[in-house]
């Protein structure tokens, strides 16, 4: 028996609720790959399927949530694993449509896990997570587009939360002068002990502005909050260079125009975490290992039980995380 967060469905109300309750292996989904969880998560998408509709992305109840998890193979019928080995899985729709890592025990197929690097151990994983992975796809992204030290300060909005918590601490560390938005002041010192040299207030770039084209400031950008922040900031990149793209807190719309992209020729990224190549993936990861600073890492974890998913959730809906939620299942 293992214990599990599960969001059982009122069938008279249509909403659901989570329910810390104990399950059996024979509860477990098909999988190629067992595994023991040993630390999970909080993402935006996580509040979403703890709250009570599921947040759209919920199909079926009862669910355990969870779109990330690190621990150890138990049992393994895909020759790439074998009992002992260190793995962890984000993405492919696992904790929305599939079985999530809010319990001591999953279970995935092979291509989902990826092999966990060496020198990070599975907490250090799920400080990353889903946030930090995306931050490190928008990072090679940017680079893959000809950013480079020294060109001029990168822009990272959001900066404050999961994602770009990551992000400003890998930038810095590659030796990038950080820029970091937040709409919260009290996390100006936190920023900056993530490496960014400049704290630059929400309200700065959340005007929208009749000019297409601005003052060239930014040689490069993770942008997490979309709408008319990324509009805003698209007329301020640097000749030829890029942004990357990975959330909407801020809205979808983009109101903006195409002269930046004709006349400075900037690029917009797409970054996807979900549906990333397996090779890619890998990639990633290796990168992480290498390019985040641990310590750095420890200074935005925020430990969590199982019993605390509810209140996160509900707090990461409205903004109020800071850093990286670890949730340790065995606690």
């Amino acid at each position: 028996m293992f214990n599990a967060l599960v969001m059982e469905k009122d069938e008279e109300s249509g909403l659901a609720s989570p329910v810390i309750k104990q399950l059996s292996d024979e509860d477990l989904p098909h999988g190629e790959v067992r595994v023991a969880v040993e630390y999970s998560t909080v993402n935006y998408k996580d509040g979403l399927c703890l709250s009570p509709k599921g947040g759209g992305l919920v199909r079926n109840y009862p669910h355990v949530p969870g779109i990330d998890y690190a621990g150890t193979v138990e049992t393994s019928s895909d020759d790439r694993y074998k009992p002992g080995d260190k793995v962890v899985l984000t993405g492919w729709r696992v904790g929305e449509a599939h079985w999530g890592g809010y319990a001591q025990k999953a279970s995935a197929l092979a291509d989902w896990l990826v092999p966990l690097p060496d020198g990070l151990s599975p907490r250090q994983a799920m400080a990353v997570g889903t946030a930090g992975f995306t931050a490190m796809l928008a990072v090679m992204a940017l680079e893959d587009h000809g950013m480079k030290p020294g060109t001029g300060p990168v822009l990272v909005t959001g900066a404050a939360g999961g994602v770009g918590s990551v992000a400003t601490a890998i930038l810095a560390n590659l030796g990038y002068e950080v820029a970091a938005v937040t709409g919260r002041p009290e996390t100006g010192d936190y920023l900056k002990s993530l490496g960014a040299t400049t704290i630059v207030p929400r309200d700065d770039l959340n005007e929208t502005t009749k000019r297409p084209l601005e003052s060239e400031t930014w040689a490069g950008c993770v942008d997490a909050v979309g709408g008319e922040m990324l509009a805003r900031v698209l007329g301020q990149m640097k000749y030829g260079a890029s942004v990357a793209a990975v959330g909407l807190a801020g809205g979808a719309a983009l109101p903006a125009t195409v002269i930046p992209f004709l006349l400075r020729g900037v690029n917009l990224l797409g970054i996807d975490s979900v549906m990333q190549p397996y090779d890619n993936r890998l990639r990633a990861w290796r990168r992480i290992a290498t390019d985040l600073p641990m310590d750095k890492l420890d200074s935005m974890i925020q430990p969590a039980s199982l019993k605390d998913l509810p209140q996160l959730g509900s707090e990461i809906l409205k903004g109020q995380v800071k850093g990286r939620v670890v949730v340790d299942v065995n606690s």
